[in-house]
């Protein structure tokens, strides 16, 4: 009860500082699984964006590094990884993110499933190939693995290292 009375506090403080548009992260309760966000982000790879000091890992996803890259259909190396960004950047567009937190990682950051324009990113990303299911944490985004797999989506079009994988070697 005591940390719900700071956070409201620090809310009332922040509040008129900050206009409308930015960011709010709010906590409904002392679990990490309701952390919530909504505003304004700038995207840093594709599967993690931030506002300010607030860093989010899209939940269930991994996505290609942002030095990472992949081979085309022709063997011929692209920049996977910044494409991926640039994916991901191009669904949010310049709406609003709505994050609803499923926990947080070691870094601190939230881990969760967020939303563009009633447009699902961590659904979207693996769906158009952009981002592959990470099974180590999640099976929710096999399907559209299975999906964007079958039909040459981004990354699959050609072959990548996993980049779980591609993280571990660089």
């Amino acid at each position: 009860m005591i940390k719900l009375f700071y956070f409201f506090t620090f809310l009332i403080i922040l509040i008129p500082v900050k206009s409308f548009a930015d960011s709010i992260l709010v906590a409904n309760s002392n679990s990490d699984t309701n952390l919530k966000f909504i505003g304004q982000v700038q995207v840093t790879d594709g599967d993690t964006i931030r506002k300010g000091k607030i860093k989010i890992r899209l939940h269930g996803i991994d996505a290609p590094e942002n030095k990472q890259q992949c081979s085309d259909l022709n063997n011929e190396l692209y920049a996977c990884g910044l494409l991926s960004s640039a994916f991901l950047k191009k669904i949010i567009n310049k709406n609003d993110v709505y994050c609803r937190g499923v926990n947080k990682d070691r870094y601190g950051r939230l881990i969760a499933i967020c939303y563009a324009n009633e447009i699902n990113l961590n659904s979207t990303m693996v769906e158009e190939g952009w981002a592959i299911a990470y099974r180590y944490y999640s099976n929710d985004y096999i399907k559209e693995e299975e999906n964007a797999k079958k039909n040459n989506r981004g990354i699959w079009e050609g072959s990548f290292l996993e980049p779980y994988i591609w993280r571990k070697n660089n």
